[in-house]
């Protein structure tokens, strides 16, 4: 993995980052706060793995509509 979040102004030895994935690291950091909104996404209270991801993409699919 590639450090996307960039180093403070003073810190001696300061990493190299790609401004390109950090741009592209705010629209993940955004899709995943809308999908806290939905309660059953949230709190995770499905049991099986195939129920959650099919309520990811259905919210996925709303989201793409809007």
């Amino acid at each position: 993995m590639t450090p996307v979040i960039p180093s403070r102004r003073k810190r001696h030895n300061s990493r190299e980052i790609l401004l390109s994935l950090y741009k592209q690291r705010n629209i993940i950091e955004r899709f995943s706060a809308r999908l806290k909104q939905f309660r059953g996404i949230a709190t995770r209270s499905d049991k099986l793995k195939s129920t959650f991801l099919a309520a990811v993409q259905f919210v996925t699919a709303i989201f793409a509509f809007n």
